[in-house]
């Protein structure tokens, strides 16, 4: 990845899954432009040496580091006041950490996993931040979804994967509920001056789901020599963090650096604003 100019300069962004695949290298890009780059990880050695190697790359030494359990609602609760104390301004916002899961497991809050982590994480999360997003205005929030929500169905009768849980649509479920999520969130920003959009990133090399066996497992070694690096996978995540070209545009679906139209049942609002609703109450928010 090439260096660019110092575009972002002055611009704080913060990452999740920001330690590897896509993330490490969004990071990387929009270090590469001046911007001041917060990654959130797991794991502190991976992490740590994650944010050297994207310091060393990119030449920009304001490249912080912050370690959260995105499955646990104390620790995102925790990692948004840590860094509103530290930081003090957030220009974008980009929601990019997922996991795929074969079987089904719960967290230390009694969610399905999946769940948890692609969705109710960064709904948390983006809420908890979206007072320091305000006073940042102009400001912008990105949401990593996946064409897979194409195929995502929200039962509310079943959000958790209770009555019957494969893992390939509570992955679906999580994507599409990340982009209703989108939609209903521009809606209630609207002349806030903070834009939220949401993005295909086209099929990564990464580690999603590594180390599931089954099905999964086998078709994701299969394909991974036919699918793109996390650079190419980034490009959109970049695009949509630094370009004058989307400046105020909000609530759209993009891929290929394009906009594009997600699924039809993503534009249901009564569905967004219902899962508003469910996702506040399971995460204690106001309603």
């Amino acid at each position: 990845m090439e260096r660019s100019s110092s575009s972002m300069g002055g611009k704080v962004c913060f990452i999740t899954g920001g330690s590897s695949g896509i993330g490490k290298a969004t990071a990387l890009g929009l270090a590469n432009m001046g911007a001041t780059v917060v990654v959130v990880g797991r794991d502190r050695g991976r992490s740590e040496a994650a944010v050297m190697e994207i310091e060393e790359e990119s030449g920009n030494e304001s490249v912080g580091l912050m370690l959260a359990d995105l499955s646990s609602q104390e620790s995102i609760r925790r990692l948004a006041k840590d860094f509103t104390d530290r930081y003090g301004q957030l220009h974008v916002l980009i929601n990019n950490a997922g996991v795929f899961i074969s079987e089904r497991t719960v967290t230390v809050d009694g969610m399905e996993t999946t769940f948890a982590v692609n969705y109710l994480a960064p709904f948390l999360l983006t809420n908890l931040l979206l007072d320091v997003l305000k006073a940042s205005a102009p400001a912008r929030i990105l949401n990593v979804t996946s064409s897979a929500e194409r195929s995502g169905v929200i039962d509310f009768d079943d959000l958790q994967g209770e009555r019957g849980y494969g893992g390939i649509q509570a992955y679906n479920r999580s994507k599409l509920a990340i982009v209703l999520f989108t939609y209903e969130l521009a809606r209630r920003l609207e002349g806030t001056g903070v834009t939220v959009n949401c993005l295909h990133p086209g099929v990564v090399a990464t580690n999603l789901g590594r180390g599931n066996g089954g099905f999964f497992g086998f078709l994701t070694r299969l394909m991974r020599p036919f699918i793109s690096s996390p650079e190419k996978g980034a490009e959109t995540s970049i695009y949509l963090a630094s370009s004058p070209e989307v400046e105020g545009v909000s609530g759209k679906y993009f891929a290929k650096k394009a906009e594009a139209r997600s699924s039809e049942r993503s534009y249901d609002e009564e569905t967004g604003r219902r899962l508003w609703q469910v996702s506040a109450e399971l995460t204690k928010l106001p309603v």
